[in-house]
């Protein structure tokens, strides 16, 4: 019986530790841990150091923790908190930038840097929220508006990666079947929660618990999580819907926090504190940095997927013109096209199913951190350069 070792956690859970405390440090540029974490992963995995290796500890791990990155995801979206009304442009935004990106990706495709078209459309037409609402102001007119769009971009990649993977498996009308199913069982248990969340004696019940080791929140959260990815994989969909859907019908059902202010800070410590971090590092030790510096076409795939990131999600902003003029719709286009989270797990799971060739995803990653980088801080140079501050959002009669 071989023995299961714990090095590579352990050396992941050391850069889980330094990495926020090294972005915290670098005061001129603001430096997202996750940066840290890609790149620390990237030195210790096979292509620099070799210390680590995704075995299974690592893997079950990781896999954990972007299950949880996908529910934290969801669980920013507030669709309650916009007017549909203000979703209008983004919504256009985000077919806009489905188009551009199909168009991006037939080139690509032309040149053989990726098998499927339609995969890299998606990657490329996603935005990371979380990334995105440090930045704004969310009362101002901007802000809100950029958040709509993330929201698109986030929502709609997440749900169409997941049904393009299920349709690389299985017939158009089983997939339905499938969608049909899962739908209407995420639907009946979030009318479920949110009567019971109504129920005053539940509720006093919970909050006798919430605080003690029962930890009673977070155990009904993680149980919808865990629950909502098993039936997702059971079904035949992809694992990342299930988590994503699990946050999002958790931010729905638990609108009143009175009770239970520190629930979310503490789902944030588990998902943050520990899982989420050995996904993105185990992303970086699987990152194929050879594969990228071997050839020189390789190398210029970087800064062409960047400039196919900006050209896909943020020209489409300028459809918000109008709303805040063209220095607010550059520095939307720019938010937007500010994308991490969704790049890696896109460019795991299309690896796996053979829609792109490990260098490609290498290149995309690369792509993804380069975005994370500099795309915040020109949108933050362009607003201050307009002086546009933010203003209260007015209700449209």
């Amino acid at each position: 019986m071989s023995t299961m070792s714990f090095n590579g956690l352990l050396i992941i859970s050391a850069i889980a530790v330094a990495a926020p405390i090294l972005a915290a440090s670098v005061r001129r540029v603001k430096l997202p841990s996750v940066v840290v974490e890609i790149v620390a992963g990237i030195i210790v995995g096979s292509s620099v150091l070799g210390w680590v290796r995704i075995d299974q500890p690592v893997n079950a791990v990781a896999l954990l923790g972007l299950a949880f990155l996908l529910f934290l995801a969801g669980l920013e979206i507030d669709l309650r908190a916009t007017a549909p009304s203000q979703f209008r442009a983004p919504l256009a935004d985000f077919a806009g930038s489905l188009l551009l990106g199909a168009i991006a990706g037939a080139a690509f495709h032309a040149v053989g840097w990726v098998r499927d078209p339609f995969f890299l459309a998606i990657t490329l037409a996603a935005t990371s929220l979380g990334l995105v609402v440090p930045v704004l102001k969310l009362e101002s007119v901007l802000g809100q508006l950029t958040i709509a769009g993330a929201i698109a971009g986030e929502f709609g990649a997440i749900t169409l990666l997941s049904l393009f993977i299920s349709a690389t498996k299985g017939g158009t009308a089983s997939n339905i079947v499938a969608f049909g199913i899962f739908g209407a069982v995420v639907a009946a248990a979030g009318v479920t929660l949110g009567r019971a969340g109504r129920n005053i004696r539940l509720d006093a019940f919970l909050t006798r618990l919430q605080d003690t080791t029962a930890e009673i929140r977070v155990r009904i959260a993680v149980a919808l999580l865990i629950g909502f990815v098993a039936l997702a994989a059971k079904v035949g969909l992809q694992i990342i819907l299930g988590a994503f859907l699990a946050g999002v019908v958790l931010n729905l059902v638990d609108r009143d926090t009175a009770s239970h202010p520190v629930f979310r800070s503490k789902l944030d410590a588990l998902g943050y504190g520990f899982l989420i971090p050995v996904f993105f590092v185990s992303s970086g030790a699987e990152f194929d940095l050879g594969a990228l510096t071997r050839s020189p076409s390789a190398v210029a795939r970087i800064p062409l997927f960047l400039l196919a990131l900006l050209i896909v999600r943020g020209a489409p902003a300028a459809l918000y013109a109008r709303t805040v003029g063209r220095r607010g719709a550059v520095a939307a286009g720019l938010l937007q096209a500010t994308s991490l989270p969704v790049i890696v797990t896109a460019a795991s799971i299309g690896v796996a199913i053979h829609a792109i060739a490990p260098v490609t995803a290498s290149a995309l990653v690369a792509a993804g951190l380069m975005s994370v980088l500099a795309f915040p801080l020109i949108a933050l140079g362009v607003i201050r350069a307009g002086r546009t501050q933010a203003q209260p959002l007015t209700e449209e009669g």
